[in-house]
């Protein structure tokens, strides 16, 4: 690794003893010796980081990527190259200052980011990242690949979208935690002033709740700042975001399990919406951190951009024209505001589910990445001969058909595990043989009208 790895390594270290040492240390010892106690324990922490350093290395042998590190307790690690899915740069803000950066490495069936390797320069990091993806067969050799240090991108890359870092600020600031952050402080200030006194446990009170608040805001901010979107040479999507740490991602399409759409309420009056992928590979569960996951594809735009990008991603699906239907009225007792919010649709390309009544959300899966298909009824379904529709994919998200007819729901089953396993082995006909004819609906279930798309529905 570079020689400034263990500074880096140790500012993080430091930082957390200052903050554990705390003001109250501080009053306590005065200045001189606080000072004494923490430049101790800086020295202590870059020569541990330096040691550890000196025992940490990597070399790649074959279509092998081996790594060993520890200093009390050694580690050796051997990550075949065949299992890896995708390699991720990384420069956080100390790492941007000193010129360096970082790996990131997502393999299948990782359950966390497999040994980072921290830090390389901008260039070698680059370089290995071609260097291991080419070895992965993920890209070719001496194929161009995204490198955040670079001024500008590779001439191979084809630019699809760069997101306004204003509109990403407004979009935050039409969020509910900012749009109550001054009836908040309103009610602090006004308590604070019919009552005559401001404690200190007030102050901090106060502060903290504001903190709480605009954590989520200001993290999204920082780390969608400047986003943009590519194509390379290799049909794949580059992603490069971040403030105060910058990423650059490679993000082959057929790994795509998902993609998800949604409406935010206090967007709607400027038509907006984001755009996410669920993506194989990526350690972490759903819900587990946006550090943990590459889910990124608009953070924030309008109907017609997001239906150029949603094309770029499934061909041939058209974001404006996805046919769905909603659940049958007995559904209403589940649902007695927002039942025309739900729906489902089958087109030739994706299984289309939509739900949501102050943010509205959908759900495209194609049918290729289905894993399994699920039918489950609750108690209360039950009695009005309901269902719920679950097809699941290898990235953990799910499209879910709510609160179906329970016979619609066995046939929407049915239909995606068909359609599922044409996609994946498309058998192609012989010469001189006729297509079988479309399976008829069951009883009481017919296909739509005048339409190309089998969307199951009551008559």
């Amino acid at each position: 690794m570079h020689p400034l790895s263990p500074v880096l390594h140790g500012a993080k270290s430091i930082a957390v003893i200052v903050v554990a040492l705390s003001w109250q240390t501080l009053a306590q010892i005065g200045f001189e010796r606080f000072a004494l106690v923490v430049l101790g324990l800086a020295v202590a922490v870059v020569i541990f980081s330096l040691i550890n350093w000196l025992n940490t290395g990597y070399h790649v042998v074959g279509k092998e990527l081996r790594i060993q590190d520890g200093l009390l307790w050694r580690r050796n690690r051997a990550i075949p190259l065949e299992r890896l899915q995708a390699v991720e740069l990384r420069r956080p803000l100390l790492a941007q200052l000193t010129g360096l950066a970082e790996l990131r490495l997502e393999v299948v069936g990782g359950g966390k980011t497999e040994a980072p390797l921290a830090y390389l320069t901008v260039r070698d990091a680059g370089a290995l990242r071609e260097r291991l993806l080419a070895l992965a067969g993920r890209t070719q050799p001496g194929e161009a690949v995204a490198t955040p240090g670079a001024t500008g991108a590779p001439a191979l890359e084809r630019p699809l979208l760069r997101v306004r870092n204003h509109d990403v600020v407004l979009s935050q600031l039409l969020t509910p935690q900012a749009f109550f952050l001054p009836f908040g402080v309103a009610f602090v200030v006004m308590q604070t002033v019919l009552e005559g006194s401001w404690t200190f446990i007030g102050i901090a009170s106060t502060i903290t709740a504001m903190a709480g608040v605009l954590l989520q805001p200001v993290r999204r901010v920082l780390q969608d700042w400047d986003f943009r979107l590519a194509r390379d040479a290799g049909g794949r999507l580059v992603v490069r975001y971040g403030l105060l740490e910058t990423r650059s991602q490679v993000v082959p399409l057929h790994r795509v399990q998902s993609v998800g759409v949604t409406w935010p309420l206090l967007w709607r009056s400027k038509k907006w919406l984001n755009l996410r992928l669920d993506i194989a590979g990526y350690a972490g569960p759903q819900g587990s951190g946006d550090s943990k996951r590459s889910d990124r594809l608009l953070p924030v735009g309008d109907n017609e951009t997001a239906r150029g990008l949603i094309w770029e991603v499934l061909p041939g699906v058209d974001l404006l024209a996805l046919p769905t239907t909603p659940p049958p009225d007995r559904a209403r007792a589940l649902h007695p505001f927002a039942l025309r919010r739900y729906g489902v649709g089958l087109t030739p390309e994706v299984f289309v589910t939509r739900w949501g009544l102050l943010t509205r959300q959908m759900s495209l899966v194609p049918y290729a990445r289905l894993q399994s298909v699920r039918v489950m009824q609750g108690p209360i379904q039950r009695r009005l001969g309901l269902a719920t529709l679950y097809a699941d994919t290898a990235g953990g998200r799910a499209g879910v058909a709510h609160d179906r007819d329970l016979r619609e729901a066995y046939a929407l089953a049915d239909e995606l595990a068909n359609r599922a396993r044409l996609a994946r082995n498309p058998a192609p006909l012989a010469t001189g043989e006729v297509a079988p004819p479309a399976p008829e609906p069951e009883a009481g279930l017919t296909p739509a009208p005048a339409s190309d798309d089998e969307v199951w529905q009551r008559p």
